[in-house]
């Protein structure tokens, strides 16, 4: 598995007991276990969500389910 495909799987673990639709980045914070300290993690790579939380846009919002969350943080990072 790359470490595209980890850290996507991870976030959508992350989010499995999340309530959809996520409107604003608060809420999406707010629906992980950790909050903004989040962290998914392959190989050496380290993505913590209040990183993935830069790259994210007004008009990323709302999203509708996990993997919406996962392959934009995933694309939008460059992994």
């Amino acid at each position: 598995m790359s470490v595209k495909e980890e850290i996507h799987e991870q976030i959508v673990n992350a989010l499995k007991e999340a309530k959809f639709p996520i409107k604003t980045p608060d809420e999406l914070f707010n629906a992980l276990p950790d909050g903004s300290n989040t962290k998914c993690k392959s190989g050496n790579v380290v993505l913590k969500a209040s990183d993935a939380g830069k790259v994210l846009s007004a008009d990323d919002f709302p999203f509708e389910t996990s993997e919406d969350v996962a392959s934009t943080i995933v694309n939008k990072t460059g992994l």
